[in-house]
């Protein structure tokens, strides 16, 4: 197609409007037109990394391949654009100024006075060229992440401002995300907040080219030409993005809402018509399930869906590919105090995913949930922490290792079946030292792990420090206890498993981060698969699969 071009997609009125999911949709949109997209995430925030903050103030923290700790944006980018992305797609202001900083002590910059503009605008700026050198992609979408009238946003609207005139008109494209809202008392949709937030963007010099209308209402032709209007941009631009049930939707509404023309348009490109008919398909499969899943989510961030958002897309994706629709039984561990009450508040539950964290709190209450799915033959899935709870659990209640901890969360335990790293010890800074992004892991052939995947080898993303101690490795698999995937040098425990189980599978690494909507990860699918087939023979049989002993 030649070369480069850039979208920038912007927000206006209130957060999380879903630009990330606007900027997704029209990443899948160009890509079902046959371009290489890529799309980069700009956070205003000085963390350098989301890797330190509390998943109860920003989500999940998304990792790529590469071991980049990313904003959750980058999760909706990979599985609607079908790419894996690399560090090179999420910049921080963190991350910018600390550069900034780190050259001016250099003397890069020959004893200038170093300030937000040129400096700071200049190395934002550097990392929209670095992404389109490295990665070349036809069409780079950079969502600003933020909301238009926010301080620390300043710099970065500025820089893309700047873009502009850098790489030239007829090579950029700028969208607004903004939201219009409707009133119940007067049964108005009101324009007003679009049109004031249009004219900040404006007032820093920037005239967006289209408009992408978050309502929960249909916008009448009268609203559409008011926006259009009031804010310079040309009626067909105004495009309406209303609230759907189904995310994965989004991308067909927008198509007929004429985005990508809008924009193809805007860039005086022509490229052939998209073929959606796989994800309309898929889209298709969500609408008519022919089962419900209750999936216990058994958590100690479940106070905000977010930290959860790769793991429950995954449990979808796997639920799309079975006909089953999946409903999430949100369960505190802080709750799970002991074996009746977790009983009470897991009975009914289909199946159990016990997923990551870091720290003591609530880890007892995980020990209990995975001793319920073992113990009652639900099929069970556990993720990183998930699976070194799991490996305390029964190293406890079946390998007689009463005193089973991790050194996490007992330094001092004298049977500390869970261990820190090698590699982690004398580590003093927190943020980007762990273990992270994508290792091999090989697979021991019969097992259920090695069925799920269908090959003897898989690469996998991880994100931990702690590891499964080797010293109790030989007395866990005497017990019963399968290690089914190793590092190859099988140095490290990647994946284990229960022979005489419906499906009890547990791994290291984060398989959620590798889930497509028309592609369910192996393991969730294994696990989706596993019960619907037990729930169907439950109801054939109309008993359930007897307890075991603990």
């Amino acid at each position: 197609m030649g070369s480069t071009k850039y979208i920038f997609v912007t927000g206006g009125v209130v957060s999380s409007l879903g630009k990330g999911i606007v900027a997704a949709s029209l990443g899948r949109l160009l890509r079902a037109r046959g371009a290489k997209v890529s799309i980069q995430k700009f956070d205003p925030y000085i963390n350098v990394d989301p890797g330190t903050m509390s998943p109860f103030q920003h989500g999940e923290v998304f990792v790529t391949d590469d071991g980049a700790e990313t904003d959750l944006d980058l999760g909706h980018y990979e599985r609607f654009i079908d790419t894996n992305l690399t560090r090179l797609n999420n910049v921080t202001a963190g991350r910018i100024y600390q550069d900034v900083i780190a050259k001016e002590r250099r003397g890069d910059y020959l004893g200038a006075t170093v300030q937000t503009i040129p400096h700071i605008t200049d190395e934002i700026k550097n990392r929209i060229m670095e992404a389109t050198h490295q990665l070349s992609p036809d069409f780079l979408i950079i969502e600003v992440g933020g909301t238009v009238g926010d301080i620390e946003g300043l710099p970065f609207l500025e820089a893309i401002r700047q873009f502009r005139y850098d790489v030239g008109f007829k090579n950029t494209c700028f969208i607004h995300v903004t939201l219009v809202p409707y009133l119940k008392a007067s049964g108005e949709v009101k324009t007003k907040p679009s049109q004031h937030s249009v004219n900040t963007l404006r007032s820093i010099g920037i005239q967006p080219d289209i408009l992408v209308c978050r309502t929960e209402r249909p916008l009448g032709k009268g609203e559409r030409l008011k926006l259009a209007q009031f804010t310079n941009v040309a009626p067909e631009a105004v495009i309406e993005s209303i609230d759907m049930p189904i995310l994965y939707e989004v991308p067909l509404v927008l198509e007929k809402e004429g985005l990508a023309t809008q924009v193809l348009e805007r860039l005086n490109l022509t490229l052939p018509e998209p073929n959606l008919t796989s994800w309309e398909a898929m889209v298709q499969q969500v609408k008519q399930p022919v089962t419900n899943l209750k999936i216990a989510l058994a958590g100690k961030y479940t106070g905000l869906s977010d930290a959860y958002l790769s793991v429950i897309e995954a449990l979808k994706h796997a639920g799309y590919s079975e006909g089953a629709s999946v409903e999430i039984r949100w369960i505190n561990t802080e709750d799970c105090v002991d074996d009746e009450t977790s009983a009470a508040l897991l009975s009914g539950v289909d199946a159990i995913v016990v997923p990551g964290g870091f720290g003591n709190r609530g880890i007892e209450g995980k020990i209990n949930a995975v001793k319920y799915a073992r113990t009652h033959n639900i099929p069970f899935l556990g993720l990183c922490l998930g699976m070194q709870v799991s490996v305390i659990e029964y190293a406890r209640n079946v390998a007689q290792l009463t005193r089973a901890s991790s050194a996490e969360f007992e330094p001092k335990g004298d049977q500390p079946v869970v261990a820190l790293m090698e590699d982690q010890k004398n580590l003093a800074d927190k943020g980007g030292t762990m273990r992270l992004g994508q290792y091999p892991c090989h697979l021991l052939k019969n097992t259920k792990a090695a069925e799920a995947y269908g090959t003897d080898v898989v690469m996998e993303r991880h994100r931990h420090r702690y590891e499964i101690n080797n010293e109790y490795i030989d007395i866990l698999t005497q017990a019963g206890l399968i290690f089914s995937g190793t590092s190859p040098d099988r140095s490290l425990m990647e994946i284990i498993e229960l022979p005489n189980h419906p499906w009890f599978v547990a791994c290291q690494f984060h398989p959620e981060f590798k889930s497509r909507p028309d592609n369910p990860h192996p393991l969730f699918k294994g696990l989706v698969k596993a019960t619907v087939a037990l729930k169907q023979k439950t109801q054939a049989t109309g008993s359930a699969s007897p307890a075991v002993s603990p």
